[in-house]
């Protein structure tokens, strides 16, 4: 259970005065659905402000608090369409304007009455000849005093929200913080010369102040180093059961290819493993197109050969079932039963899968997270292999790790290269391989970057590509964090490639019913379709070794990684394969870093620190992913410095500190809550 000293910081945030449901809406788009979640929302920047009596006294772009005496209130002409602005004058009768978009027009009507002086605090800029200032960050009709703060908090919002508006709701929350007991190690604290939690979280919201940023980003670096290591000793303590294979199904298979050097390694590493009383807890990490599921399935034989059963899970119906084919494929000549289960079978499908299962006439299953639902039972489960790790949090691999008669080995793949830097971060609890050469035979990618506009000569190259037999995928931009917008761009791009190759393009999205999605990738792996226009939903795991010409809209607007996941959807066959990278008209600098990278490189370690370099550890370790959490507080910089001694401490902590049973340890155990890694705490009796 929680510590009952951390209940008031994680009461809703309409606890706090002024939460109603209106303002609820665009608080949970920001993440703020808790006490907690306020203190930790730390400012983006500060705003230093600086009281002027004239707008002369003024620069352009400098932050200002000045009397201005409304003049005038313009409205544009087209009602909604157009900025709303108030003419207002200095105290020498000089002009500003007082500029507003939207719905915040309808208020600048009535904080801004006409011959009534109010104080204004913002930017002055200029717009043609008139100086202005666009929605002021505050307009009071009192004096100025209580706006002169030296620094003001700059926090990050979503529409509906007011910086004033989120202040005051921070300063709310910060009346609320409890003293806790202190976790972090006295020396280091001392040398490192921190504030104790409670004050480093006021610091952090007033004013830049490295000391309070550090500790607070320490404390979540501590957290998940200590979550990670409990559940490390927790495997380690574990019964299990030694999977000793001899290599009789293994030695069946027919495979077109030898195994790479790499490959090899990775299996022996992973058979050594399985030999072992303790169960295994290993990371697989391959790059596109690198074998993983080979080795995986070799991994799955041995299991087999030891008389256990294997269940492959998948975070997508689409690559469970292009694993379940796959596997078929590779190993019909084993003789093995590999049977799929998805949320989608019911009835008496389900029931024979089920009974299969409990009684072992399967020998593999692949599937969903429906292999671990409390129905599935298993005659003795040997192996877990967990595809695309990242997806997964660790308390989901914890619930299908105990599907065992002992406590089933667990490999855990991604096709996301992590760099160095962050594997410790997000897999401290693994032991890691790395498939880091590719099979024979493999072809570069062509990878060339096109203008937008430039769009129509795509079409028509694609036109000369389909007609030449081969077939091409088409990836719609993100339109912004937005998976409704997303899908918009793509049902349009759909739309209009319809016209010009009508039935040869199917579509494929999220939000498709499950049997659409599948009518729609069975029609394009069979050939039937030549083009498949799609979100990102593609991004891991289909496999058309006939495509071999992919397309990727606002190519800018992806990170590095994805780009990479997404270009080697082709290079799957022998081949040659293109990746045009559609670029917008306002590319950024970092936006042209990337797109030169990814035309200089296909290695995805390579690409992966890359990427972490120009837009640090958030995606990487799970922004737009379901499972383990990414890193809210710390940043690539605070990761990198801080983090060795964050999972040294810990360890000093479980292995010399006596653990969580001592002072520290309780005090460790709030922190493991505090940060939600209490699935951590769970492993210990009594947790």
């Amino acid at each position: 259970m929680r510590p009952e000293v951390l209940n008031p910081l994680f009461a809703e945030s309409d606890t706090l005065d002024g939460v109603g449901p209106k303002l609820k809406k665009p608080l949970e788009k920001l993440g703020l659905t808790r006490l907690r979640d306020f203190l930790y929302h730390l400012p983006d920047r500060f705003v230093t402000r600086r009281s002027v009596e004239k707008l002369d006294d003024a620069g352009e772009g400098e932050q200002i608090i000045i009397a201005l005496t409304p003049t005038e209130h313009r409205s544009p002409r087209n009602p909604g369409r157009g900025p709303y602005r108030v003419l207002a004058q200095d105290e020498a009768g000089d002009i500003c304007a007082l500029t507003f978009f939207g719905r915040a027009s309808f208020t600048a009507k009535k904080q801004l009455p006409v011959g009534e002086k109010r104080w204004v605090a913002g930017r002055l800029d200029r717009y043609g000849d008139m100086r202005q200032i666009v929605h002021p960050d505050h307009i009071e009709a009192e004096g100025a005093a209580h706006l002169g703060r030296l620094c003001e908090p700059v926090y990050r919002l979503s529409e509906g929200l007011t910086q004033p508006r989120i202040s005051g709701l921070v300063e709310q929350a910060l009346k609320r913080v409890p003293e806790l007991t202190e976790w972090i190690e006295p020396s280091q604290r001392d040398s490192a010369n921190w504030p104790d939690w409670k004050d480093a979280l006021h610091l952090a919201h007033k004013g830049e102040n490295t000391a309070a940023r550090d500790r607070l980003a320490y404390d979540e670096l501590l957290a998940n180093a200590l979550a990670l290591l409990l559940v490390r000793a927790d495997n380690r303590a574990r019964r299990g059961q030694p999977l000793q294979g001899d290599g009789s199904l293994r030695g069946k298979l027919d495979l077109p290819f030898p195994l790479t050097g790499a490959q090899t390694r990775s299996v022996q590493e992973i058979e050594g493993d399985l030999a072992q009383d303790a169960p295994m807890l290993r990371l697989l990490q391959g790059d596109v197109g690198a074998g993983k599921t080979v080795v995986a399935l070799m991994a799955m034989l041995i299991a087999n050969e030891a008389g256990k059963q294997a269940a492959l899970l998948a975070p997508t119906e689409i690559l469970a079932r292009q694993h379940y084919e796959t596997l078929r494929t590779m190993a019909g000549p084993t003789g093995v039963e590999i049977a799929l289960l998805t949320g989608r079978d019911k009835g008496k499908a389900r029931e024979s899968i089920l009974m299969g299962l409990l009684d072992g006439s399967i020998d593999i299953v692949v599937g969903t997270h429906a292999i671990f639902q409390d129905t599935v039972a298993y005659k003795d489960l040997g192996l877990v292999v967990i595809d695309e790790q990242h997806r997964f949090g660790v308390a989901q691999r914890l619930q299908l790790a105990s599907k065992g008669r002992a406590t089933p080995h667990t490999l855990a793949m991604t096709a996301t290269p992590i760099p160095r830097t962050l594997t410790l971060a997000q897999y401290g609890e693994m032991d890691v391989s790395r498939l880091d050469e590719m099979p024979p035979g493999r072809q570069a990618i062509d990878t060339r970057v096109v203008a937008q506009e430039r769009v129509a000569d795509v079409v028509e190259g694609v036109a000369r590509h389909v007609g030449s037999g081969q077939q091409t995928y088409w990836v719609c931009p993100m339109v912004r964090d937005n998976e409704t917008d997303d899908i918009a761009a793509a049902e349009a791009r759909y739309a209009s490639l319809k016209e010009r190759f009508g039935d040869d393009v199917v579509l494929v999205h999220g939000q498709l019913k499950p049997d659409e999605k599948d009518r729609a990738m069975h029609r394009f792996a069979s050939g039937e379709a030549k083009l498949l226009v799609a979100t990102t939903v593609i991004e891991v795991g289909v496999d058309v070794p006939a495509a071999t010409l992919m397309v990727i809209e606002q190519a800018e607007r992806f990170g590095l990684a994805q780009l990479h996941q997404l270009r080697g959807r082709v290079g799957r066959g022998s081949e040659k394969s293109v990746c045009l990278l559609l670029r917008g008209a306002q590319l950024s600098e970092t936006g042209r870093k990337r797109l030169a990278l990814m035309r200089e490189t296909q290695d995805g370690f390579l690409i992966a620190e890359e990427d972490l370099a120009l837009r640090g550890g958030g995606e990487l370790l799970g922004t737009r992913q379901s499972g383990d959490e990414a890193f809210k507080i710390a940043d690539l910089e605070q990761i990198t410095r801080l983090l060795p001694t964050a999972h040294a401490d810990a360890r000093l902590l479980m292995e010399r500190d006596g653990g969580l049973l001592t002072p520290r340890g309780e005090a460790a155990r709030v922190l493991l809550y505090l940060f939600e890694r209490d699935w951590g705490v769970q492993l210990l009796r009594g947790g």
